[in-house]
C-alpha cells in the first residue's frame, strides 16, 4: 500500500463519515456523538493529506501518528453509536471494517517509515 492509496482511502472514508453524520442528524436526531464522529472521521484524511507535505521524516511520521489516533477515536465513536442503537449492525460493520483497514494501513506506513529512518 503506498501513500497515495491511503490518501484516497482516507478521503472516501471521510465522505462516508459525512454522509453518516447527515443521516444521524436528519433521521435519528442525534447531534452530540455524531459531531464527535464527524470531527475525528474527517480529521484522518486531513492529517494524511498534511503528511504528504511534511517538512521532514519526523514530521511525516508525526502527522500520520495523529491520523492513526483519529482513526482509533473514530472507531470508538462508531462502536458507541452501535451500542446505543443509533446505527444498525450492517451500517456499523461496513464503516468499522473500513476504519480498521485504514488504521492498519496507516500503522504499516508509520512502521515502515520509522525503519527507514533508523
Amino acid at each position: 500500500m503506498n501513500d497515495n492509496s491511503v490518501k484516497i482511502k482516507s478521503f472516501h472514508f471521510a465522505a462516508r463519515i459525512v454522509k453518516l453524520y447527515k443521516h444521524l442528524c436528519d433521521n435519528k436526531r442525534e447531534f452530540v456523538l455524531s459531531k464527535q464522529l464527524l470531527r475525528s472521521g474527517t480529521s484522518i484524511g486531513a492529517n494524511v493529506r498534511e503528511s504528504q507535505n511534511a517538512e521532514s521524516s519526523a514530521d511525516f511520521i508525526h502527522k500520520l501518528a495523529t491520523a492513526q489516533k483519529e482513526t482509533d477515536e473514530t472507531l470508538y465513536w462508531l462502536e458507541l453509536l452501535k451500542e446505543t442503537d443509533f446505527i444498525v449492525e450492517n451500517e456499523f460493520q461496513s464503516m468499522h471494517a473500513d476504519g480498521v483497514e485504514l488504521l492498519k494501513i496507516i500503522r504499516s506506513i508509520i512502521i515502515t517509515s520509522k525503519k527507514k529512518n533508523c
